[in-house]
């Protein structure tokens, strides 16, 4: 297997006042290039966990993440951040749109703080926004869009940086089926034009269909439920 991503005998603790909570042991996992995968499991099984473990914006209790065979988790914390900014992008349930900001400088805003020139920063932004069919709406502000347009906002900022990793934690859990669905096609159409590696973490049958493999997280394990 052409692997990317590779998580190996993970284990996540949070602490209590007595004693701690674990949230899964030993887990593994194989994402290889190219692959568009469900994570599947109830509320509170740590579906999320998993995810922010896989994204760097959280650190294992034990366990190692390879990413294009690298341990990420034996770097400094700077190098880590580059390898979240320049590599994985993010879609979240709660878009985390900035609301003073337009469309455009929503997307635009990663490039600009990495030094990239506004005028180039601006172009590219417009190009992704028209990938997600939002090129007339670059002047308006969050509030003036719908849930659907806010993530598909928050979907062009996530690609914004070219990353190889799209990692999407119930995308569209805020979204009504006729929406979602929308959202789900234009994830996987982007998935394949820009040859990323894709995870979707959801608790819904329907949004797992989309995927080429449905995992589900059981009892602080993966276990393949199906695959295309």
């Amino acid at each position: 297997m052409n692997s990317i991503l590779r998580a190996e005998n993970l284990c996540k603790n949070y602490p209590l006042p007595k004693g701690s909570l674990r949230v899964f042991e030993n887990l593994n996992f194989e994402l290889e290039k190219g692959g568009f995968v469900a994570v599947m499991g109830s509320s509170g099984v740590g579906k999320t966990t998993l995810l922010n473990l896989l994204g760097i914006l959280d650190r294992p209790t034990h366990g190692k993440i390879f990413l294009e065979g690298e341990d990420v988790f034996s770097k400094a914390e700077k190098e880590k951040a580059l390898i979240r900014n320049t590599k994985i992008g993010f879609i979240f349930q709660f878009y985390h749109l900035l609301p003073e900001f337009t469309a455009l400088e929503n997307v635009s805003f990663p490039l600009l703080i990495k030094g990239i020139e506004k005028a180039e920063a601006k172009k590219k932004a417009l190009q992704l926004l028209k990938d997600v069919y939002l090129e007339e709406k670059a002047p308006m502000r969050p509030a003036q869009l719908s849930g659907g347009e806010q993530q598909r906002v928050a979907i062009a900022r996530a690609l914004i940086n070219d990353p190889m990793l799209l990692l999407a934690d119930e995308p569209t859990g805020n979204l009504d089926w006729r929406t979602g669905k929308m959202i789900l096609n234009l994830i996987r159409d982007l998935h394949q034009k820009k040859d990323l590696s894709s995870i979707i973490v959801t608790h819904n049958e329907k949004v797992a269909q989309f995927c080429q493999k449905i995992y589900i997280m059981e009892n602080g394990q993966l276990k393949l439920l199906s695959s295309q």
